[in-house]
């Protein structure tokens, strides 16, 4: 799991910028249309709606923009209908890598996908190939203040329902089951910075690439996260700060 956070707030600060471009709020908007679709328009018994409503605001997304695709997936606007996909494969040096996509064109997407693991050095691989690495869990990222408020927050984190709190140079990666993410994440937000927050999938084990090597997997994800279909990208990758600061 280590260098998850380091490459979470390198998207971070790229998403800030693409929501300039309106990427962000297009690839929210797809989202909460497919978790209406399928769940109905009410997040209290729409649990995939409630994230993916949580997930906009805390992207900033305006709350009409966040009506606007409910109401296309319920029917009351008109829209076009999204399929969700998810492919699997490998970057280079064997790095585990999924795609989630929400595409109004199998086809389309599939042959983009496709050549953008060729570009990179990467290979698509069959269904089933690479899931079994993932489990999915809550991952929130708190910044952290000083060594002596380590055990404190440990505790915190714990009583507030998560699973587990990884320590980190300058934050602490806390790790819930997915049903209690939202209310450790309120629990944590009163008195806490949290840098990032999400129902992720996480790796179970990761892959140590050195330099060229894990550059090359990191143009990848970026890539593959460039695609309007693309909305999250899943990889085990682990690699020295360095190369994350040389990268960003």
């Amino acid at each position: 799991m280590a260098g998850h956070s380091k490459w979470k707030n390198i998207q971070h600060r790229k998403n800030a910028q693409d929501a300039k471009r309106g990427k962000v709020f297009m690839k929210l908007s797809k989202e909460l249309y497919v978790a209406a679709r399928q769940g109905g328009g009410d997040p209290d018994t729409n649990p995939n709606l409630r994230l993916a409503m949580e997930k906009a605001r805390d992207a900033n997304m305006p709350n009409d923009n966040i009506e606007r695709a409910v109401k296309k997936a319920t029917g009351d606007l008109d829209g076009v209908n999204y399929e969700e996909i998810t492919y699997e494969g490998y970057g280079p040096g064997g790095v585990a890598v999924m795609v989630k996509l929400l595409t109004d064109n199998k086809n389309r997407s599939a042959s983009e996908i496709r050549h953008l693991f060729s570009k990179n050095n990467g290979n698509l691989g069959e269904n089933g190939c690479v899931a079994f690495m993932f489990q999915r869990r809550g991952l929130l990222s708190i910044e952290r203040q000083s060594p002596e408020s380590d055990d404190d927050i440990m505790l915190e984190a714990i009583e507030a329902g998560a699973e587990d709190i990884v320590t980190e140079d300058d934050v602490y990666e806390v790790y819930t089951d997915p049903e209690d993410y939202t209310d450790v994440k309120e629990e944590l937000a009163e008195s806490h910075i949290l840098l990032t927050s999400e129902v992720t999938m996480v790796p179970n084990t990761t892959t140590k690439l050195e330099n060229d090597e894990a550059i090359q997997v990191l143009r990848l994800i970026d890539a593959l996260e460039d695609n309007d279909d693309v909305q999250e990208v899943y990889h085990n990758l682990e690699a020295d700060d360095e190369v994350y600061e040389q990268y960003s």
